[in-house]
């Protein structure tokens, strides 16, 4: 794959990853479903528990905690291969909150959507 076409498909993917962030700012997880496939996992650990599951449980989490204002992001890596990728992102300020996510992705119909959700939540 030449190299205009990967950085097409690495901001592509970055505009995929914005709409989620996005939905984090707003609180609003109706902002950030597009960036998901309707079959996506979220999987992490809060404290000793480990969260499993359906996307459902990242959006019912995003409406109640709120709008997450001063959220930041910053993606640290993007891996690209023809359909698939994989993509990591460091959130710091997620009302009070840091995460890193992993994302793994999927090209449906020419549009990037996020299959699965990992996630770290940082000891404060």
């Amino acid at each position: 794959m030449s190299s205009v076409i990967q950085t097409t498909e690495e901001e592509a993917i970055a505009k995929t990853i914005q709409v989620y962030v996005d939905g984090g700012i707003s609180g609003r997880s109706d902002d950030m479903k597009h960036a998901f496939h309707k079959d996506a996992t979220i999987s992490g650990y809060v404290g000793p528990d480990l969260l499993s599951g359906p996307i459902q449980h990242l959006y019912d989490w995003n409406d109640g905690n709120g709008p997450a204002t001063g959220l930041q992001s910053r993606i640290t890596n993007i891996d690209v291969y023809e359909t698939i990728a994989t993509a990591r992102i460091e959130l710091d300020n997620w009302t009070g909150r840091k995460f890193t996510d992993m994302f793994t992705l999927l090209k449906i119909d020419g549009h990037w959507k996020i299959m699965s959700k990992v996630f770290y939540l940082h000891v404060e």
